[in-house]
């Protein structure tokens, strides 16, 4: 893989990958404001698949699951220009404000595309990029330009933005059925279900009676059954938005838990 990053700051990179493709489960521990220049982008979430490409903007809220599959296309490489809204910036920013995030329901990606001020203060960070000598400061005005421009055209980010709580303690077995798809560490899945390592193995095993990599592997070989026999999808779109890792470890568990491959399964129409 073929990757490439610039940074005005640890908080303002443009992201450059020329590979075939690249694909990453990851937990966000920032809000990330992401724009588009080129290539495409899948982003599988629970709540749904989302497309990305050319010109989108978009905003991953922290603490969130998601499977991220970026690919070139058109012959030019995946670039994107992604604001790091970190929870530190942001209590500042919001010290002082009359914001009173209310508890709110998981919060899902949203959509800014065809913005022209948020389209604008975006571009306007790629010049910057090629630059040895900054303006002080200079970072740290286009965050400040990003959200407030978030605020103008978004009457719900608030309630997104200015909360600073941690995970606390839910259903593990709720949680865990909405995010098996998602290939995380046992000690992140804790972290996200209020749990230290110790204590999400407990619970675990009384929630399924089963340790969380079998059952796991199961949820992932069931979800990937029914791809290949409700949507008739292929192997290698299947694979990767199951929670494995590549196409040959996956095909070799398919193949031990139900019997026969992928390919056999599609080939022969099994029910």
């Amino acid at each position: 893989m073929e990757y490439q990053a610039k940074y005005i700051t640890e908080d303002i990179k443009l992201s450059c990958y020329d590979d075939k493709f690249f694909k990453s489960d990851i937990m966000f521990d920032h809000h990330m404001l992401i724009w588009f220049i080129s290539g495409e982008t899948k982003i599988v979430r629970p709540e749904g698949t989302y497309m990305f490409g050319k010109g989108d903007i978009f905003l991953v809220p922290r603490n969130q699951l998601a499977t991220i599959i970026n690919y070139p296309k058109d012959g030019l490489p995946h670039k994107t220009v992604v604001m790091h809204l970190t929870t530190a910036w942001l209590r500042n920013f919001y010290d002082g404000l009359p914001v009173t995030p209310s508890a709110a329901d998981v919060p899902g990606i949203r959509h800014y595309t065809g913005h022209p001020l948020l389209e604008s203060c975006l571009a306007s960070l790629v010049p910057y990029f090629e630059m040895n000598n900054l303006p002080p400061g200079i970072a740290n005005l286009k965050i400040t330009e990003a959200v407030t421009i978030l605020r103008s055209i978004d009457p719900g980010i608030d309630q997104v933005l200015a909360s600073f709580e941690e995970p606390g303690k839910i259903d593990l077995a709720g949680y865990m059925e909405k995010n098996f798809m998602f290939n995380m560490t046992l000690e992140k899945f804790g972290y996200l279900t209020g749990r230290s390592l110790t204590t999400f193995k407990r619970d675990f095993k009384k929630a399924f009676s089963s340790t969380p990599q079998r059952w796991l592997t199961k949820k992932r070989l069931e979800l990937a059954h029914y791809q290949f026999t409700e949507k008739k999808r292929k192997p290698i779109e299947v694979c990767y938005e199951v929670g494995f890792e590549n196409l040959s470890h996956f095909s070799f568990a398919f193949k031990k838990h139900f019997g026969y491959a992928p390919s056999e399964l599609l080939a022969a129409g099994v029910p």
